[in-house]
């Protein structure tokens, strides 16, 4: 009878999620935990910039490490990830850092409802919170647009294109009320459905080398005026 009783509450307890409850690393708190630990203490004259963002940014290390080599540009991107989890984790991969800029590229994942469903105004208070915590510590912030979609492979039908241009406006206009700097990769990017020609992203989301090419020069221009301002 006990065993039934034990089991019961094993069921129960798996049906609520509560099993998993202390396991889960919901914002992946880990992933840059002991690289974090290990980084070199900043120098008076690093200019050391965070690139925060999902899989489209830990993807640009990943294809053009030269962008990166030789730089004091320290990357934190985690695949498939949305702004409240960036959110969580905002501290220790970006403020704990101590650098001089972020930059902080977010918003197609939650659009996507990788962690459920998301209003645009949601979004924007994610990065707003982000940007605000920055802002506190010293730290520019640089907020680039989120990159044209014109639809999901891993959830179609949502025609997020018109979404994101929603998202960017406001973003923009976060940016020139609070003298952030933006970076508009969109209007550099999109086609005329407003997503991403092939040239750029074989999949629509995830840019190719040539789509890099693109936003590197843009980033780097708003980095300079983020070092100089």
């Amino acid at each position: 009878m006990k065993s039934v009783y034990q089991l019961s509450i094993v069921l129960m307890l798996s049906l609520l999620g509560l099993t998993k409850l202390h396991s889960q690393d919901w914002a992946d708190l880990n992933r840059f935990k002991e690289a974090n630990n290990n980084l070199p203490e900043i120098s008076d004259n690093e200019n050391r910039i965070v690139f925060m963002g999902n899989s489209i940014t830990i993807g640009w290390l990943n294809s053009r490490p030269e962008f990166f080599k030789g730089k004091p540009y320290i990357n934190r991107g985690i695949s498939g990830q949305t702004t409240p989890q960036m959110l969580i984790r905002f501290r220790q991969d970006v403020i704990d850092l101590n650098p001089k800029a972020v930059v902080l590229l977010a918003g197609t994942n939650d659009i996507a409802g990788n962690t459920g469903p998301s209003t645009i105004a949601m979004i924007m208070d994610n990065i707003k919170g982000m940007a605000e915590i920055a802002t506190a510590n010293d730290i520019k912030v640089i907020l680039t647009s989120t990159l044209p979609a014109y639809d999901y492979p891993w959830k179609p039908g949502l025609e997020p294109a018109e979404k994101i241009i929603a998202l960017n406006k406001l973003i923009k206009e976060y940016c020139d009320d609070k003298g952030h700097i933006y970076v508009d990769y969109f209007s550099a990017m999109a086609d005329e459905k407003n997503g991403l020609p092939k040239k750029y992203a074989e999949d629509g989301v995830h840019p190719t080398v040539e789509g890099y090419k693109i936003m590197e020069p843009l980033v780097e221009a708003a980095i300079e005026q983020a070092l100089t301002n």
